[in-house]
């Protein structure tokens, strides 16, 4: 219950657009962060997390802790949807005027008929899998409205058996900021 207060608490802060906190922040230094919090997890459920920052530009103009919690739901999901002996790879690109961070899994995957669903809040694709896993139904919804505050856009791939991809595409901070 507390965890749902807390998480429907941020994603009305989120929601109502207030005070956001716009300074140049790194992905790669999100992506730790987010590797951090799911690493004990991880270890409690054998899965490993791997980390490939493939450019070196991938500053944005963000929120770290918005960043930090979007990227964060993405992992812990990832973790908690694969099986013992997993991987989730965390990767950053740059792809033009753009910056990526993808989180990709080869877990259980979401069906084709809840792709377009996933987003909403209290939206669970196995609501029985979902209560062993523990979470809100509210961490996606989180995740679509830090990324469409920061001017972005969030896709996913995913397979039934086969695992998700999530990636995050933000606008680059131009070279002469």
């Amino acid at each position: 219950m507390s965890r749902t207060i807390d998480d429907l608490l941020e994603l009305s802060r989120i929601e109502m657009g207030g005070e956001i906190l716009l300074t140049p922040i790194d992905l790669d230094d999100v992506a730790r962060e987010a590797i951090e919090r799911a690493q004990p997890i991880a270890s409690r459920q054998g899965v490993s997390i791997h980390f490939d920052s493939k450019t070196a530009q991938r500053t944005i103009d963000g929120d770290y802790f918005q960043l930090v919690s979007a990227v964060s739901n993405l992992v812990d999901n990832a973790v908690k949807y694969s099986n013992e002996g997993g991987e989730v790879l965390v990767t950053t690109t740059s792809n033009g005027d753009s910056v990526e961070i993808s989180v990709q899994d080869k877990g259980i995957g979401i069906p084709m008929a809840s792709l377009e669903r996933i987003f909403e809040r209290f939206y669970r694709v196995d609501r029985a899998r979902s209560r062993g896993t523990g979470g809100t139904g509210l961490g996606l919804a989180i995740v679509r409205h830090v990324v469409t505050n920061h001017g972005g856009e969030v896709n996913v791939r995913s397979r039934e058996g086969e695992g998700s991809t999530f990636l995050l595409r933000f606008p680059r901070i131009s070279p002469s900021k």
